[in-house]
């Protein structure tokens, strides 16, 4: 039998090998939306991007979907950077999708995008995180406190914040805004496309957030907003810690300040019974370089920290250094509460300015704005297409005065907006105090209003009892959490108990203000001293009214810029007589005022008794001490600020009757007040003023304490500018005068002010 021969095997075919893209060609095309949906994704319409964009369960695979304009082509890798597939555009549109093989469970992932040639950039390719692949990271406490009304540092999550999301760095953007329809976080990192990073809403208050990887300190942004009105709205963000510096409108991605310790120190140093005189400074006019340029904050912690300190003062007050795009409104019409204007340089820039001041012994207290803001269309103005921060009548939301909008004090997250901002201040930059302007139009609800222009009160009254509550709250909050720090009431009305403390419920005491400036005071005193001395024993009042209720309110004594602008001229325009006569009378005004009980505050330049008004485009003119009148009037402020340091008789009880009492105020005839200043020790201290051109030689004054007197200051001795007439020692005798049982003879220098102390 033959054998047979077995047949030959023909060799099996290997299978090709599988590939990430020839299997994502063979992966169903699946995860496509619908018309409507991307008709809403193309056009930046859609409520709720993050239920469609990212990586999503569509029941029959895991599928990814990117929004990407002027992409060319997308690939999803894995945290290795493997390709795991090849996103395909939906029809013509920049939405590409694409489901992930053999995977069913969400993952990390990254975006690989090869990006045509578009506004000037040539094609590229470029790996990016998929913002749409973070969860939420606000939680539900924030969002409960903030609805509520009770987050007083809502800045520490709204507004934008570095952060680290399972290894990614980025940046975390928050904004408030109910109504609107879309909100999109734009900016240099993403072409200012708000169809890119549109972000998830929060529907427990309104609040809409994002995590955008790669998106670091120094990156510019705004929120755009799609408004309940329909149209789109471009909005710097309202807790922006940075600003781009005017006309730029643009946020700044900046780090949050660590926070600082309560500091005892300073709690002493603003205490009602410290010696306070302020400085009160605008930092773009009181000194510029060669240039004509402003100085930074840094220069101005070399330069004006210093002149501070040497002058004697123990505070600086700063004009609002708050971002603002108006260069003539010296701050006062905010449009970034949270940022310290770029002007000068940094938020770390103006942080080292405070510790230095700190440094020096000095406090740093802000003019605060919380009446109104600005109507700039990328301000708070109509945030979401609604009046969300101010009243939507205007004869509760337009200040007439200013051309500006008044907060809605009654919604809860705007108190929030602003008991946070106060707080932020002095926890993140160790402010030491808030002199809070225009308090007065907060107050009323016709203020400045005429009949049919305002709407009363729920009582029918025209106190605005909603700004009432939030001062009160303010008030509270800063004295119980940040009791180192004051607040300052600018308020020039007869409103009961400013300085007094608020009931536990906020709902009824005082305000809580520890000092209000006392404007009845500085009208008072400006007028009699602008008048010729010939007729000042017709306007004796004038000169001791205040009196009559210095003890009502814990007040500060304000010279400020107010008086110094819009025509008014400088305080030594305003005094009578020919120059020396005009020295002389300044001389006098300031040895009178640093006698008077209350704190005190000068504005910049009028500590060298500047000749003509202030100029916020220029620095002040320094020159002017080059002549001895004006260096003599420096010398003397300096000298009154030493004298109310060392002296607890001129700052102790400022605030109490105990600390003051006359001695002769009737005597108008030859325009004399003579009184004592009085510290808890019985230290005492003796303030003559003679207001008339006229030496008085053996002039008796009654005196508290028998002993030897001598003059701590006399506003009239030759190293000031004046014409040198002054006592020695002082004796007194046991001549009863002016109800005391001793006396003393001086000789009343003229137009001058005399200190006396009893060694």
């Amino acid at each position: 039998m033959a054998s047979k021969t077995p047949a030959a095997k023909t060799p099996a075919r290997k299978a090709p090998a599988k590939t990430a893209a020839s299997e994502a060609k063979a992966t169903p095309d699946i995860g496509q939306v619908d018309a409507d949906t991307l008709a809403a994704l193309m056009r930046a319409d859609h409520g709720d991007p993050f239920a469609v964009l990212g990586m999503h369960h569509t029941g029959m695979a895991l599928v990814v979907r990117a929004l990407l304009p002027t992409a060319e082509k997308v690939e999803l890798l894995d945290t290795l950077g493997r390709c795991l597939c090849e996103l395909t555009r939906q029809g013509d549109s920049d939405l590409f999708t694409g489901a992930v093989p053999r995977r069913r469970n969400p993952f990390a992932y990254r975006l690989r995008v090869q990006w045509r040639a578009h506004d000037g950039q040539s094609a590229h390719t470029t790996e990016l995180e998929d913002p749409y692949r973070f969860p939420a990271l606000i939680t539900e406490t924030d969002i409960y406190l903030l609805a509520e009304g009770t987050h007083h540092r809502p800045y520490e999550w709204l507004g934008a914040h570095l952060n680290t999301v399972d290894g990614v760095a980025g940046t975390r953007f928050a904004v408030w805004a109910p109504s609107a329809r879309r909100v999109s976080v734009v900016g240099n990192f993403n072409q200012w496309d708000g169809r890119r990073h549109m972000m998830r809403l929060r529907h427990e208050c309104g609040v809409w957030e994002v995590f955008v990887p790669q998106v670091g300190e120094g990156d510019l942004y705004k929120f755009e907003i799609l408004g309940a009105d329909g149209a789109v709205h471009s909005k710097a963000d309202p807790f922006a810690f940075r600003a781009e510096i005017r006309p730029q409108t643009a946020s700044v991605v900046q780090r949050l300040l660590p926070g600082l310790a309560i500091s005892e120190q300073r709690q002493r140093a603003n205490a009602l019974d410290a010696p306070i005189s302020v400085y009160e400074v605008h930092l773009g006019s009181w000194k510029r370089n060669a240039d004509g340029e402003w100085l930074t904050y840094r220069e101005l912690a070399e330069q004006l920290v210093p002149y501070v300190r040497d002058m004697g003062f123990t505070h600086i007050e700063l004009l609002p250094i708050h971002e603002h795009p108006f260069d003539g409104s010296w701050g006062y019409q905010p449009t970034g509460l949270y940022a310290p204007t770029s002007r000068f340089g940094t938020p770390w820039d103006f942080r080292a300015f405070v510790d230095a001041a700190h440094e020096a012994g000095l406090g740093v207290i802000l003019d605060w704005v919380p009446a109104h803001f600005p109507t700039d269309a990328f301000g708070l103005a109509n945030f979401d297409g609604t009046h969300l921060y101010e009243h939507a009548d205007p004869r509760e939301g337009f200040h007439q005065d200013w051309n500006t909008l008044i907060y809605n004090f009654g919604r809860a997250e705007v108190r929030n907006y602003l008991v946070g901002n106060a707080l932020y201040w002095i926890e993140r930059y160790g402010i030491d105090g808030l002199r809070v302007d225009a308090v007065a139009s907060m107050l009323y609800r016709d203020y400045s209003r005429k009949h049919g222009e305002w709407i009363p009160n729920k009582d029918g009254g025209r106190e605005n009892l909603e700004a009432i509550e939030f001062l009160r709250r303010v008030n509270h909050i800063v004295g119980t959490q940040r009791p180192e720090a004051m607040t300052v009431a600018e308020e020039s009305t007869a409103f009961p108990m400013v300085t007094r403390p608020p009931s536990p419920d906020l709902q009824s005491g005082g305000l809580g203000f520890h000092f209000k400036w006392n404007m009845g005071w500085m009208n008072d005193t400006l007028s009699y001293f602008a008048r010729d001395p010939l007729y000042r024993k017709y306007h004796h009042d004038q000169i001791r009214f205040s009196l009559m209720y210095a003890f009502s309110e814990n007040f500060l004594l304000p010279l400020s810029h107010d008086e110094v602008v819009h025509g008014k001229g400088s305080l030594l325009q305003k005094m009578p007589g020919d120059e020396w006569q005009k020295f002389a009378n300044l001389r006098a005004y300031y040895g009178f005022m640093w006698g008077h009980p209350g704190k005190k505050l000068l504005f910049m330049g009028c500590e060298f008794g500047q000749n003509t008004e202030w100029n916020a485009e220029a620095s002040l003119p320094w020159q002017l001490l080059d002549q001895p009148l004006h260096r003599g009037v420096q010398r003397l402020v300096r000298d009154l600020n030493a004298v109310l340091r060392h002296y607890p008789a001129l700052h102790q009880q400022d605030v109490s009757p105990d600390g003051f009492a006359w001695i002769s105020h009737s005597d108008a005839e030859h325009s004399v007040l003579v009184f004592e200043r009085r510290a808890a020790n019985g230290q005492r201290v003796v303030v003559i003023s003679s207001l008339t051109p006229v030496v008085h030689r053996g002039w008796r004054i009654g005196v508290p304490t028998a002993g030897v007197w001598r003059e701590l200051i006399n506003t009239d001795l030759s190293v000031y500018g004046g014409s040198g007439v002054g006592n020695g020692l002082m004796h007194s005798e046991p001549i009863g005068w002016h109800d005391q049982a001793q006396s003393i003879t001086v000789t009343l220098p003229p137009l001058a002010t005399l200190m006396l102390v009893c060694d």
